[in-house]
């Protein structure tokens, strides 16, 4: 079903981004339990007859298996042009555990083979997935301002970076785009990384929009998570936090009920929308988890809504815990260069 999508303009993309995007970390199979690679297809194929136009991935995911299952996809949807591909840059997993190694040769390997997995020429937004303290980040930069000279890219993103990192990268490339978890329990970037993106007109691409499923409104206290699963690292999805969440998450989805009729899946992702330039990223692998779409689209929360939901939030947590476990070790020092 075709969704009338809002949009956003990201500088320097010729085309506008939907204000939701495809969130693609489950389809990579990897701390999720495993992929069906036919249901993931038909998930982004249904993402894109949605009106979704931006598809946000790594090559992390599923060690290359989101992106070729992405390469796939596309070459079947075809109109490559009216599609923004996401991608990022900077965790390697050869030597069998995954590090952050951000080194312009590891920048230039990982995207040529990103470019092959996805079965396109240029990527849309080049994104440093996660800040590597070994290299400095001014090489970075310069290693992700050639290509977006060479135009193996169209925009340059960085990703679970700080103010300090964000000021030193822009010495020397542009960023327009930064990715932090962010969502209705998750909001550690509101009291320095919103306000820095939003003054310098970087698009903040939220990752975890409904925190791991536990905003989708479909969790109780009997649900549990299997195998790889990354939500039992999640101190949120153990008691007694848990019990803590999920009954915020029951007086949110009564306000939004009553206030607007809708689920608090909605509610959670307008929130986000409603914070900014903005977008959301809506995770997704099954067709079936796409469905709500349209009811987070044409309308707003008002700063009254915005209070309620705060008292509530205030009312249940006592101790915010954020994303902090989702973070990959930095490599041993001696491995500097």
């Amino acid at each position: 079903m075709q969704v009338l999508m809002e949009t956003m303009q990201i500088n320097p993309l010729p085309i506008k981004a939907s204000r939701i995007g495809l969130g693609t970390w489950a389809i990579g199979g990897f701390m999720w339990g495993g992929t069906d690679e036919a249901a993931s297809i038909k998930t982004i194929i249904a993402a894109l007859e949605s009106g979704i136009n931006l598809i946000d991935t790594a090559p992390v995911y599923g060690f290359g298996l989101a992106e070729s299952i992405i390469g796939k996809a596309i070459t079947q949807w075809g109109n490559r042009e009216t599609i923004i591909i996401a991608t990022k840059a900077g965790i390697d997993w050869e030597q069998g555990k995954i590090t952050r190694n951000s080194t312009p040769a590891q920048i230039r390997k990982e995207i040529d083979a990103s470019l092959v997995r996805l079965k396109t020429d240029y990527i849309d937004i080049y994104q440093i997935h996660w800040p590597d303290h070994t290299v400095p980040l001014e090489e970075t930069a310069e290693a992700m301002h050639a290509l977006l000279r060479e135009g193996k890219i169209r925009a340059i993103g960085v990703s679970n970076f700080s103010v300090e990192q964000m000021e030193r990268f822009i010495q020397i490339a542009p960023i327009h785009t930064s990715q932090p978890p962010y969502n209705l329990f998750e909001r550690d970037i509101e009291k320095n990384i919103l306000p820095f993106t939003e003054k310098h007109q970087i698009v903040t691409l939220a990752y975890s929009a409904l925190c791991r499923g536990l905003l989708s409104g479909r969790m109780h206290l009997e649900t549990t998570f299997n195998g790889d699963d990354v939500r039992k690292a999640d101190p949120k999805f153990r008691s007694p936090r848990f019990d803590e969440y999920l009954s915020t998450i029951e007086d949110l989805q009564l306000f939004s009920q009553q206030r607007y009729g809708k689920k608090i899946l909605a509610l959670a992702v307008r929130w986000i929308l409603d914070r900014g330039r903005t977008i959301a990223l809506w995770g997704a692998r099954k067709p079936q988890q796409l469905h709500g779409l349209q009811d987070v689209l044409g309308w707003n929360l008002n700063m009254t809504d915005m209070q309620k939901i705060e008292s509530i939030l205030l009312e249940h947590i006592k101790d915010p815990i954020g994303a902090d476990f989702l973070a990959p070790p930095q490599r041993p020092a001696f491995m500097e260069i």
